[in-house]
């Protein structure tokens, strides 16, 4: 199949012309139409969920990022096995772009990124992206017009809001300008985000379905917006387990500010060595009774010092 943003001859005219004809030819029973006004509510949502409203803001923990990003990994592993199993099918086969869209090889990158060579002995499924998984499957081995919806949610939610995420990402996270660590939305085989979303709708409308299965379809981009947020809702939850920020390594950072590194009570608490960390030893040495006693002892005095002073 040639590039989606290539016309069979490879001319840029053809993509032009194409988009114009695809743009005057919209009706409100095209599906990209259909999916646009039937998922609107449950794109809103998704948008007010707890997690992704902080992920906007740039309150998102690198911890959670990384689980993130892993939910991610078994979500489109799934999606694109299931693509690869039904590429010649003439209910899907129009919007198969494995080298412009699939995702598997840059997350896979992400992946050893946070975690390591060893990225696939560390990471899980999580019971909200497992129940993700496995309608993802069920979908494409049985009914895989209804792959449409999910394909449709996925990567044309990538091209367009997770472009957006992955600035917040890179600068929230501190992330290095190479975009280490977010290759998961870069499209490197994509040179104009809004033409390619453009031809993939007009391969949308074209697709022989009929009215009932356009409804199904919708109904299908719904639940997998709702399959998404529950997602959303499990690392949300997570995140509020997460007492403080994790930095390399996945350790505590030191009193909330400092980095794991240079704080050797830390090192102590592991069994690396190294002093205890003055801040920690005076913070214990205040906890006991006596040493409570004298210091108030001493508050004491010294508000009766100052006391005298003003007088």
């Amino acid at each position: 199949m040639p590039s989606a943003l290539e016309s069979p001859e490879g001319g840029e005219e053809d993509i032009l012309r194409y988009e114009e004809i695809e743009g005057d030819s919209v009706s409100p029973m095209d599906l990209s139409e259909l999916l646009k006004e039937g998922t609107k509510e449950s794109h809103d949502r998704a948008e007010n969920t707890q997690f992704v409203k902080d992920f906007l803001k740039g309150r998102i923990k690198k911890e959670l990022f990384k689980l993130a990003t892993v939910a991610l990994h078994f979500t489109y592993s799934a999606l694109e096995e299931e693509m690869d199993r039904n590429k010649d099918n003439p209910v899907f086969a129009p919007l198969y772009f494995p080298v412009e869209l699939h995702r598997r090889e840059a997350l896979a990158k992400d992946l050893k990124y946070f975690y390591g060579e060893d990225w696939k002995e560390k990471i899980q499924c999580s019971e909200a992206t497992q129940q993700y998984v496995d309608r993802i499957h069920h979908v494409g081995q049985h009914e895989p017009e209804l792959l449409v919806a999910h394909a449709y949610t996925r990567y044309m939610g990538d091209l367009s809001g997770g472009q957006v995420l992955k600035k917040v990402a890179q600068r929230a996270l501190k992330l290095p300008s190479t975009e280490e660590g977010i290759q998961f939305y870069v499209f490197d085989n994509i040179s104009n985000a809004q033409q390619f979303k453009q031809l993939y709708r007009a391969r949308m409308n074209a697709l022989d379905f009929d009215k009932n299965t356009k409804d199904r379809i919708v109904e299908e981009a719904n639940k997998a917006f709702r399959f998404n947020m529950q997602v959303f809702d499990e690392l949300d939850k997570i995140g509020r387990s997460l007492a403080e920020e994790a930095q390399d390594g996945g350790f505590p950072v030191h009193d909330g500010k400092g980095d794991i590194r240079k704080c050797p009570y830390y090192a102590d608490k592991l069994g690396t060595g190294g002093p205890g960390c003055p801040f920690h030893a005076a913070v214990g040495l205040a906890r006991q009774p006596l040493v409570q006693l004298v210091l108030a002892a001493c508050v004491a005095v010294a508000a009766g010092a100052a006391a005298w002073y003003v007088l």
